[in-house]
């Protein structure tokens, strides 16, 4: 009898942690790319049919970063960055220079930590902190938030709230973060899934990818822009 009690009391005691891990984890469904299009568009940077929202994470990076914005510059594009606020502080002029010509500066969080853990204080504390340092390079409040690895709990939603940014995901990645990306299999992977009114994921650096990655992403552009344009959607920020 005191056995079975000690059991019970037990599975009540977890039921609170079980129900709070649930509820933080909870929104990362929208992770999920169909789910997000069809039920969350604005969540997955769905837009005007006539554009697509060029996107790039993880930045700023100073060997990587200014190759991209080269690129860009050379092809009459601008684009989104989604800044790390580590990053940001410890190249402050990377950052700057993206806004001089022409960008548009998001937050992507302060670092690339994993959420599984619930630590909404943190969360809160982390985004607020990254949003200071991205204005203030910017000289203007950031609107859009995307979290690490695309993956919102509840902890991050709030914190974006607190910040006054809007979270924003995206219709179509490069997969460019791997060890085996090629121009070619960056450039496939995106047009794939290309549709007026989306949104583009790409990463500036390879801060959290692969080693060299990100020559992979600068070696697509040319063709992703061509791509876009032939289908006659203009290419922009957010």
């Amino acid at each position: 009898m005191r056995q079975g009690s000690r059991a019970g009391r037990a599975v009540y005691t977890a039921a609170p942690v079980v129900v709070a891990a649930l509820a933080h984890i909870g929104p990362a469904v929208t992770w999920l790319p169909e789910l997000r299009r069809r039920r969350f568009p604005g969540l997955a940077g769905q837009g005007d049919a006539g554009h697509v929202a060029l996107t790039f994470d993880d930045g700023p990076d100073p060997v990587s970063t200014p190759r991209v914005l080269d690129a860009l510059d050379g092809l009459g594009v601008r684009a989104t960055f989604f800044f790390l606020g580590e990053n940001v502080a410890r190249w402050p002029a990377v950052a700057g220079d993206a806004v001089r010509r022409g960008h548009e500066l998001a937050v992507h969080g302060w670092s690339h930590g994993r959420p599984w853990l619930p630590s909404p204080g943190r969360d809160v504390r982390e985004v607020l902190r990254a949003a200071h340092v991205v204005g203030e390079v910017a000289g203007q409040a950031p609107r859009w938030y995307r979290p690490p690895y695309g993956i919102l709990t509840a902890g991050r939603w709030t914190a974006a709230r607190r910040a006054g940014l809007r979270p924003v995901l995206w219709t179509a990645w490069g997969r460019d973060w791997r060890e085996d990306a090629t121009p070619a299999s960056v450039r496939a992977t995106v047009t794939a899934a290309l549709r007026g009114g989306g949104t583009i994921l790409l990463h500036d650096t390879d801060h959290t990818s692969a080693p060299g990655s990100w020559r992979a992403t600068l070696g697509a552009l040319p063709g992703i822009v061509r791509d876009c344009h032939e289908a006659g959607l203009e290419v922009g920020p957010l």
